[in-house]
């Protein structure tokens, strides 16, 4: 318990500051390295809840529009999906550690923190060829007719390249 006496209480202010302080100070193009990691990176966490109980699923993604959307696909008889239809707001996790490349930047952890809206029926067929380009492996899958696809619209991400590197950016 030695070990207790050492460490410091950080303030959420002094926590902010730090934070802020990064931001301004930034030597890399963070919409760069958001979009590298994208590129590198086919699947991410998805985080959805329901009264306050969190639920994660692993899903193939696909961006769209730069970083501002998100496009991935699931069944409608998923927990996920009934999730979703009730409160659509969900954050998603990219690891883009050891993905983005050699001589490529930084390593980094993503998450888009957005909200999800389903696609409607004359939207899914561009958005589902676009997601198949990306995941040929999923065809039969997009070619359910309990298959929904939906975007995240995206309206920040958390770039994380260590415990002390955090970075929030806005989707524009």
């Amino acid at each position: 318990m030695d070990f207790l006496k050492k460490i410091r209480p950080v303030s959420a202010g002094a926590l902010l500051g730090k934070l802020r302080f990064m931001q301004s100070h930034r030597h890399t193009d963070v919409e760069s390295e958001i979009r590298r990691a994208l590129q590198a990176c086919r699947f991410a966490v998805l985080a959805t809840q329901d009264g306050g109980q969190p639920h994660t699923s692993l899903m193939a993604i696909t961006p769209l529009n730069g970083i501002s959307q998100l496009l991935f696909a699931t069944y409608r008889a998923t927990l996920k999906y009934r999730n979703l239809t009730k409160d659509g707001r969900v954050a998603l996790l990219i690891d883009g550690r050891k993905r983005t490349g050699s001589g490529s930047g930084r390593e980094i952890v993503l998450t888009a923190h957005g909200i999800a809206t389903e696609l409607s029926h004359d939207e899914f067929s561009s958005a589902g060829e676009a997601h198949l380009m990306r995941h040929p492996d999923l065809k039969d899958f997009l070619a359910s007719p309990d298959c929904a696809l939906l975007t995240v619209a995206v309206s920040a991400w958390e770039v994380v390249a260590g415990t002390e590197d955090v970075v929030w950016h806005t989707a524009k």
